[in-house]
């Protein structure tokens, strides 16, 4: 929450074109213009929907690696960091596809202002209706989703297989 308006401040640097681009020298300079264009507000446009995705990709990555180790120690495999990882990378995959179409709310509603949209992405319900009515189910929800396969699944792949790793370290302390 606190870091919230530097990253929407990120967003709306990187939506604008070349020139308007050209026209802030300094992060304060974007943070006075998103003031005094869109007020207060702009800061936090997208928070829900991010808030929001959040649950279901936690829980859908924890749920599957979790399914996925209890499935692994039950067959008797021997545990590995190589089978972690693998794990922790398809539990990323299926976290990104349960999440994204919240990840594609988020970021409309954040770009809104910069590309002339306020007034389609206005609430979460106005934009889920504006991109499934424009753009359908897949080339709207899921547009750009495989290639967050290729980055997600990796970092959480790394993360579990990590965490699993310092856990076993920990356990062998005396």
């Amino acid at each position: 929450t606190a870091i919230r308006a530097l990253a929407r401040s990120k967003g709306y640097v990187s939506d604008c074109d070349v020139t308007q681009k050209q026209q802030y020298s300094s992060l304060k300079e974007v943070f006075v213009h998103m003031m005094h264009n869109e007020g207060p507000k702009a800061y936090f446009r997208g928070y829900v929907p991010t808030v929001l995705g959040v649950i279901p990709y936690a829980g859908t990555s924890f749920f599957t690696y979790g399914t996925l180790k209890r499935w692994h120690k039950e067959n008797k495999y021997p545990n590995s960091a190589l089978f972690n990882l693998v794990s922790g990378g398809i539990s990323g995959m299926v976290a990104q596809t349960t999440s994204y179409p919240l990840d594609i709310v988020r970021r409309r509603m954040q770009t809104a202002a910069v590309t002339g949209s306020d007034h389609k992405y206005r609430s979460i319900i106005a934009t889920i209706s504006v991109i499934y009515r424009e753009e359908g189910i897949k080339g709207g929800f899921f547009k750009g989703l495989s290639m967050n396969w290729i980055k997600g699944p990796i970092a959480v792949g790394i993360s579990f297989a990590t965490y699993d790793f310092a856990l076993e370290m920990l356990r062998g302390l005396p």
